[in-house]
């Protein structure tokens, strides 16, 4: 299966409609910018998942303004720097996301993010962390939205190697397939439409 995927240094300047149109998973990891990204590549981007793009959101894309677009939330959390031991438990083992992991695994050192988080309750919860000073998180979090799928995924600190642990880049790997248009996937008509039967 070969998936499109987009993955921008810099969104504002990158995600142009035709850019989108050719995507079929968009992947955002943002931090301290969210600010710089319009409201209009935000809208762009929602609109795009509506169609049936996917979106793979990791770390602290939570707050990215095109995530809370499609939430409907603060998406806000606990969070605290401090090196801390986090376990991600599978919680939800059948889940093609889950694929080739084993129950748990751990990162050494992690950005620690607490409830409460404040998204609509997941669709679908596949992994939730356990951090070492004690809080546990959902972080791994499906979403449908209109013809798209949206993936969260929590790790990911920029100061911390998570993206070269194996696990995470299986998550990911995995992510990216089940937000993908899956083939076949009907897409539904919306509008006005003639009654099936004759009316009275």
């Amino acid at each position: 299966m070969t998936v499109r995927t987009a993955w921008l240094d810099q969104p504002e300047h990158g995600l142009t409609e035709a850019v989108l149109r050719r995507t079929d998973v968009l992947t955002w990891w943002g931090h301290m910018a969210h600010h710089q990204v319009s409201d209009e590549v935000a809208a762009r981007v929602q609109q795009r998942v509506l169609e049936g793009m996917g979106l793979l959101v990791l770390h602290s894309g939570h707050m990215s303004k095109p995530f809370m677009r499609l939430m409907g939330t603060t998406c806000n959390l606990l969070w605290r720097e401090a090196n801390e031991k986090e376990r991600l438990w599978t919680v939800a083992p059948n889940h093609p996301i889950a694929a080739g992991l084993p129950a748990h695994f751990e990162l050494e050192q992690e950005e620690m993010y607490g409830e409460f988080f404040d998204i609509p309750a997941p669709d679908e919860l596949v992994f939730i962390s356990w951090f070492a000073g004690g809080e546990v998180f959902r972080s791994g979090c499906c979403f449908h939205r209109g013809h798209g799928r949206i993936f969260y995924f929590r790790p990911g600190h920029e100061t911390h190697p998570t993206y070269y642990d194996a696990n995470v880049l299986r998550v990911i790997t995995n992510a990216v397939r089940w937000c993908a248009p899956q083939p076949g996937m009907a897409k539904r008509d919306f509008g006005w439409r003639p009654p099936l039967e004759e009316l009275e």
